[in-house]
């Protein structure tokens, strides 16, 4: 689990994964506006639904920003769309069951929990500029206020 694709400035590899209508999406197909690719542990967890519910509410600013949103989680498709009905998400949910994108960003990771250790996704953010460079990268994301600061750092870098 390589963590080097945290470096800002360097140029993110393509992938293509199923998203919550399950259709695919290929990453340099959406390449040409600002990335905000968030990375988050489950669907329908307090954290993981206010970091959703936070970026849902903040998409008109993005927007007018030129950004677009994406969430990546090791659920499934199906687990995506019950989980966006629930929350009234409006913000594009991507399916790794096989963790293979996850592994790639460096964000699959052993976790210790209550003194159990499991692998699972640490809350990461990265943000990547029209040309498919990483601007900057949130590790260890805490959910409060998040979504405002990468929203402000897309206002800052413009």
């Amino acid at each position: 689990m390589s963590e080097n694709i945290y470096k800002e400035g360097q140029k993110v590899d393509n992938f293509c994964l199923k998203d919550d209508q399950g259709s695919e999406f290929c990453l340099e197909e959406n390449l040409g506006k600002w990335i905000v690719l968030y990375f988050y542990p489950k669907d329908n967890t307090p954290g993981c639904t206010k970091e959703a519910k936070q970026f849902t509410e903040k998409k008109e600013e993005f927007e007018n920003l030129d950004a677009f949103i994406i969430g990546i989680s090791p659920d499934s498709v199906k687990s995506h769309q019950k989980f966006k009905e629930k929350h009234n998400l409006d913000v594009k949910l991507l399916s790794d069951p096989e963790h293979e994108v996850l592994e790639k960003f460096g964000v699959w990771q052993k976790k210790n929990m209550f003194g159990r250790k499991f692998m699972g996704v640490v809350r990461s953010t990265l943000l990547i500029n029209p040309a498919g460079k990483i601007e900057k990268a949130w590790k260890k994301v805490k959910v409060k206020g998040h979504a405002e600061d990468v929203k402000c750092s897309i206002d800052d870098l413009q």
